[in-house]
């Protein structure tokens, strides 16, 4: 089931999804959700990433370490 929501866009950015959506073939929401979704994953991705970042107890190896396990 689809949820329909209201946002408010500066031209310029409205513009340039009426011509992706022109250029596509595509209605403006379909560009919105599939630009929605990718920044989601995005910041899921990040999120993981600082998760990881600041684990104290994930290991922190050199890049020569890194080089030598991977048998470069």
């Amino acid at each position: 089931m689809s949820t329909a929501i209201s946002i408010r866009l500066p031209k310029s950015l409205a513009s340039q999804l009426d011509n992706i959506s022109k250029e596509t073939e595509r209605p403006r929401s379909f560009i919105i959700q599939k630009a929605l979704e990718s920044y989601i994953e995005d910041y899921a991705d990040l999120q993981i990433a600082l998760d990881r970042l600041y684990d104290k107890g994930d290991a922190v190896i050199s890049s020569k370490e890194m080089r030598k396990s991977l048998g470069l």
